[in-house]
């Protein structure tokens, strides 16, 4: 089977989001305007490759070339931003039987990776792919390793008495009481997103842990991006900031992206538990049937995430390097 790969640049942003909107495993980051901020931000030349069979796009794929020195690395998503998942979409394969999905699936990714390397030669690749992508086969048969990762997936459909009871006993306690405090939970648009950020860059810092995310490239993604994407709700207790978390809308998703750490203040508040009640309330509102936990790979922090009755869902990290490539390699693994 032949798959043609080319890349988007003749497509305008329009037609591409139509791509992306249509695709499985794609999320909001796939996005055109998405894609050139995270280009901009990170120095990067960003490659939206799609494939072909004869006039039907099969698949999409978003790659960012990048150079070190003498090493040149793609990555989807790169380094740096925290972006957690990018990787390839899907188009038009639900109604083919498990044969034909797996040929062409496999010529699409052979295809992407063929483009890569006559285009680009990179000595490293990273991959990071949406949850629940189905098959990285075709991955490791062109010389890549993939290695799963996990994230949590709580499900926010149903009568919201129900969702509560199946959350553990401290954080239904805490959420209920929490309604006598004065508190609100509400989105504050950039000036939410300025306290989020470095709320977040401080609590790393303590930490000694790199953080590269700065407001204005959050506040870019959110003047970019559809109304709605990038939603940075913010929890004040009598008055005063306290935390947040910037939460990500895609289809029927909304994600727990950045924020929700351990607060910089002193107090028997349950800060955290409140916020990600509200953004799972916010996320039911508007039709989502999943909140995304983001990362489900810290026993210390999994101890907290897992008390939203979630389930555990995997996703893939897929590495392909040359001798020189594992120096990048090493400076990913840093700066992810």
């Amino acid at each position: 089977m032949t798959i043609e790969i080319a890349s988007a640049d003749g497509l305008t942003p329009a037609e591409w989001n139509g791509l992306v909107e249509r695709a499985r495993y794609t999320d909001a980051m796939h996005q055109w305007e998405a894609l050139a901020v995270i280009a901009r931000e990170t120095d990067s030349t960003v490659h939206r490759l799609i494939g072909y069979k004869g006039q039907e796009p099969v698949g999409i794929f978003p790659v960012f070339e990048r150079r070190y020195g003498p090493i040149t690395a793609v990555f989807s998503p790169p380094p740096g931003l925290r972006i957690v998942y990018l990787g390839p979409g899907l188009l038009n394969m639900d109604k083919l039987t498990q044969r034909k999905t797996e040929r062409r699936q496999r010529a699409f990714i052979d295809g992407v990776l063929a483009w890569i390397d006559e285009r680009i030669d990179p000595s490293y690749i990273h991959v990071r792919t949406t949850p629940g992508y189905p098959d990285v086969r075709p991955f490791t048969w062109n010389d890549c390793t993939a290695s799963p990762s996990y994230t949590y997936h709580v499900d926010i459909t149903g009568p919201e008495s129900d969702l509560l009871d199946r959350f553990s006993r401290d954080a239904r306690t805490n959420i209920r009481d929490a309604a006598a405090a004065d508190y609100d939970v509400d989105e504050r648009g950039p000036e939410g997103i300025d306290r989020i950020v470095e709320q977040v860059r401080s609590r790393y810092a303590a930490q000694d842990v790199p953080y590269d995310v700065t407001p204005s490239f959050v506040r870019e993604l959110y003047e970019q991006t559809p109304d709605g994407t990038i939603r940075p709700f913010t929890c004040r207790v009598d008055g005063s900031f306290v935390g947040g978390i910037l939460a990500v809308e895609s289809g029927d998703t909304i994600a727990r992206w950045q924020g929700g750490v351990k607060p910089d203040v002193d107090s028997d508040f349950p800060i955290n538990d409140v916020l990600d009640w509200d953004v799972m309330r916010a996320g039911r509102e508007i039709g989502c049937t999943t909140y995304d936990l983001v990362g489900a790979n810290s026993p210390r922090i999994n101890r907290y995430k897992s008390k939203f009755g979630p389930r555990l869902t995997p996703f893939y990290e897929i590495e392909r390097a040359s001798l020189l490539g594992s120096l990048a390699a090493r400076l990913y693994k840093h700066r992810k």
